[in-house]
């Protein structure tokens, strides 16, 4: 990649950042450097970029980082990050609307109840961009972004643009089947004309029911785990004992069992050995296999 650094920097000067800290990305507030960190302001910069940089070379999209546990080696490869500009929403006809890969969950629901569009109200508790909620399928309450999908449109690696409408995707429970370097650069939703007042009443419902559930103001990336069949993921990890364990400054919140939090002083290391140490107590008590609702990303960090 080395080679490279010189060609990148003079076709994307003021987009293209080598060794960057990840940290500051992420909610945990962890995490090593990239070795290239792009920022591309429109769908032309992202196919010029796949189409200089090496073959082979890893690359990985980052979203809001609030679902992200970024390791503290960092990542020997390329992140990007989709500028501000991928943040937009347009009223199309037939309750259509345009989204921005980089939009916050809760602007797009915002939107919506503004322009009295129902089916959207969940996502006022969905921390996170657009882009990241509809690669795991993001929902709660019953509630999932497949749903009110129509298409998205994206770019893959070898800077090809393709939309592909939902029915072509196959979706699961926090996940899909898109290909892990396919670059989400907008979607379309449909949602429902509705009552102003209706919509609002339900949003707030979901707030004061994530309030009376959740943690905030802490340094968390939301549920770890993804909840087994018929089973809650924090139930779990209760009945097995684990709420009090630590290891450095990482913890598990007193409010939700399946929130892990970085108390200020903790490494990507510490949330990691908490992960394991939790799965293997919670399959020794319940012979249950906890799966990562959390994505990893990066290298551990090598002690010299």
């Amino acid at each position: 990649m080395q080679t490279n650094n010189k060609i990148l920097t003079k076709n994307f000067e003021k987009n293209i950042f080598f060794n960057e800290k990840l940290s500051k990305y992420s909610w945990f507030n962890l995490g090593g450097p990239a070795k290239i960190f792009f920022k591309p302001q429109n769908d032309v910069q992202i196919i010029k970029f796949l189409k200089i940089i090496e073959k082979g070379t890893p690359i990985k999209c980052l979203g809001a980082g609030s679902n992200t546990l970024i390791r503290d080696g960092g990542y020997n490869g390329v992140i990007i990050k989709l500028s501000p500009k991928f943040s937009f929403i347009n009223k199309e006809e037939k309750n259509i609307l345009e989204v921005g890969a980089a939009t916050l969950d809760k602007k797009l629901s915002n939107y919506a109840l503004e322009h009295s569009l129902s089916g959207f109200e969940f996502l006022s508790c969905i921390p996170g961009s657009v882009g990241g909620a509809i690669i795991m399928n993001s929902g709660c309450y019953n509630n999932e972004i497949s749903q009110i999908l129509l298409s998205i449109k994206t770019v893959d690696r070898n800077g090809r643009l393709k939309v592909i409408n939902a029915d072509e995707i196959k979706f699961n429970y926090r996940g899909t089947n898109l290909p892990k370097d396919l670059i989400i650069l907008s979607a379309k939703f449909r949602g429902n004309k509705g009552e102003k007042k209706k919509i609002k009443e339900k949003v707030n419902q979901f707030i004061e029911l994530k309030k009376k559930t959740q943690p905030s103001q802490i340094k968390t990336c939301g549920s770890t785990f993804k909840n087994p069949h018929n089973e809650k993921a924090w139930k779990l990890i209760k009945e097995s004992n684990c709420e009090n364990l630590s290891f450095g400054g990482a913890s598990i919140s007193k409010k939700h069992n399946n929130f892990f939090v970085n108390n200020g002083d903790a490494t990507s290391d510490d949330i990691e050995r908490l992960i394991n140490t939790v799965k293997e107590k919670v399959y020794n008590k319940k012979n249950i296999k906890l799966d990562l609702e959390i994505k990893l990303i990066g290298d551990q960090k090598i002690n010299d």
